[in-house]
């Protein structure tokens, strides 16, 4: 039975300690980026003359499914962690693919959003919101998109390698990653999509 006192896998070598420290410090610089791009939407968001304003096109509905799915996913991730410390290699990778799919369904669906604004007439050329707003949350699904990736890739090395001090490095440090993307969209949504409806 794992021992919940002693230092998890993650943290057990110098090296791997100092790839997180880097981790945390690439977030820093991260959140210096999105912080930009909340402030460029600030100011920008009443700017919708030639084209329709965040009222007349949000779908509150769709963008609850896409909170639902993305939160959820982190919630798994944070399963798929805990599974990697009891070094359960089967249910740690059962996790990481519910993950995925939640990932892989709140990008499908932003897609779908950006296609509904698209016919509804916003793009990033109408008008100074809709370069903010596509910008912003293109940033993002992006970001989600690269998390994929990463995580589909590191699937195919715990496969191969097990859970080992180097590939619960690399999965706590991925986890980092995803949820300070739901950090982020709960900004999204708080500040872009209740406050564009209210």
């Amino acid at each position: 039975m794992a021992s919940h006192t002693s230092t998890p896998l993650e943290y057990s070598t110098k090296q791997n300690e100092m790839n997180i420290l880097g981790f945390w410090i690439f977030l820093g610089a991260e959140i210096v980026l999105f912080s930009t791009l909340f402030a460029s939407y600030a100011v920008l968001e009443g700017s919708t003359v030639g084209g329709p304003a965040q009222g007349e096109i949000f779908v509150l509905k769709d963008v609850l499914i896409e909170t639902f799915l993305l939160l959820t996913s982190s919630f798994t991730m944070g399963l798929a962690l805990h599974q990697m410390r009891d070094n359960n290699k089967t249910a740690m990778l059962v996790w990481t693919v519910i993950t995925l799919l939640l990932g892989a369904g709140f990008v499908y669906f932003e897609i779908n959003e950006f296609i509904h604004y698209v016919h509804e007439g916003l793009t990033m050329q109408t008008n100074a919101f809709g370069s903010a707003f596509f910008t912003l949350l293109g940033t993002h699904g992006l970001h989600v998109s690269l998390g994929i990736g990463w995580v589909l890739m590191l699937i195919i090395q715990i496969v191969r390698r097990g859970i080992t001090a180097v590939t619960a490095r690399k999965f706590f440090i991925v986890s980092l990653y995803w949820h300070f993307l739901d950090v982020v969209w709960i900004f999204i949504f708080t500040f872009v999509y209740l406050k564009g409806l209210m």
